[in-house]
């Protein structure tokens, strides 16, 4: 490898490196939920919209999180999308061992069982129809079913291990 100024040294790809590099991508913050004996849910970053028609998204889940045997069994799951207002409720969910679905967390049953959260941007349910392993994680590919665009606000972002809001 041979080092260029304007682009630095380079690094032999490792975890740390892929860290370090996505820490430099903003991301929007979404929180996954599902439904068994109690409600699951976790914040992620790695929501991505797959394709309009049939509508699909992904996201990835750590194969060790609290979160996967759930999802790993659910047929459907909530999708939703956090506004600047939101830092706490996307902080709750990122937390290990937090009672997520404890006060001050506003949520209801909507359809398919699915936990689905109050004062979002918007939110989706999807089915799910494929869980892919990739590396320590696995990638869920989901069909929207159903949701509400409809919350106002300005998204919440993820971008250097912060949660932040969009500036003009």
């Amino acid at each position: 490898m041979t080092a260029s100024p304007e682009l630095g040294t380079p690094q032999l790809a490792s975890p740390d490196l892929l860290r370090s590099v996505f820490r430099q991508h903003a991301a929007g913050v979404a929180v996954i939920t599902a439904q068994a004996e109690n409600p699951v849910g976790f914040t992620a970053t790695s929501l991505n919209s797959v394709a309009a028609e049939p509508p699909l998204i992904s996201f990835g889940v750590g194969a060790s999180s609290s979160s996967w045997p759930v999802i790993a069994r659910a047929e459907h799951i909530g999708v939703h999308i956090l506004g600047e207002h939101q830092r706490d409720l996307a902080a709750t969910f990122a937390r290990s061992g937090a009672d997520r679905f404890g006060p001050p967390t506003s949520w209801r049953t909507g359809p398919e069982g699915v936990p689905v959260l109050d004062g979002v941007l918007a939110w989706l349910v999807c089915r799910i129809i494929n869980r892919v392993p990739a590396g320590d994680h696995r990638i869920v590919i989901a069909e929207a079913v159903v949701g509400d665009p409809a919350g106002a606000g300005r998204p919440l972002l993820y971008h250097q291990g912060r949660f932040n809001s969009l500036r003009e």
